[in-house]
């Protein structure tokens, strides 16, 4: 009987954002499959979390087309950004976690791919007067994914309702984010100076 390795990736992906400890024995019970089975498309694993990220990345990128990030005001499309993510965040979590896939030369292009798309993003609203000039589009897009990665968690503890999500993330980050006319004047003082 073939093996549904989307399913697998999918189970797997639950269970470590569950438990990002969980082991092989136990994502390949979680899978309905068995150990043997698992190893046989998965050496290990690292072998895992890198088929993990792939589907994080394409999960990612999916999300960016989807919420339409280059139309409309910033701060709208930062919302749709969100709510496009919303359904991949507890895997996203989990990778975030995973420092192995972020050092070294195996580092996965998709990655900065996405970190270009969404710091465009911060730095086509800091351009139309939106965000604060101070924070580095850089600083905003690891603001971002700090915070879809803490709401995750949150809700998965049933600390937070998954309705929420969107708004508490998308409310901290532009309440932050967003420029007032104070923040304007001081940073026209800086520039003077």
């Amino acid at each position: 009987m073939p093996v549904d390795r989307d399913h697998v990736l999918r189970t797997a992906a639950a269970l470590l954002t569950r438990k990002a400890t969980a082991t092989m024995d136990e994502v390949a019970r979680a899978a309905g499959i068995s150990r043997a089975t698992l190893h046989r498309h998965f050496a290990g694993r690292d072998a895992l979390v890198r088929a993990l990220e792939s589907l994080g990345i394409a999960e990612c990128e999916a999300a960016l087309d989807t919420a339409r990030i280059e139309e409309g005001p910033a701060a709208d499309a930062v919302h749709r950004l969100v709510r496009a993510i919303e359904p991949s965040a507890g895997l996203l979590a989990f990778l975030y976690t995973e420092n192995q896939l972020f050092e070294g030369e195996e580092q996965n292009a998709g990655w900065a791919r996405i970190d270009d798309r969404v710091a465009a993003l911060f730095r086509r609203g800091q351009a139309a007067g939106e965000f604060r000039i101070d924070l580095t589009p850089a600083w905003l897009t690891e603001a971002l994914y700090g915070l879809l990665a803490s709401g995750a968690w949150a809700v998965a503890e049933g600390r937070v309702a998954p309705k929420d999500f969107t708004h508490m993330i998308v409310e901290l980050l532009l309440g932050g984010a967003r420029r007032t006319g104070a923040q304007h004047t001081d940073a026209s003082r800086r520039e003077e100076s």
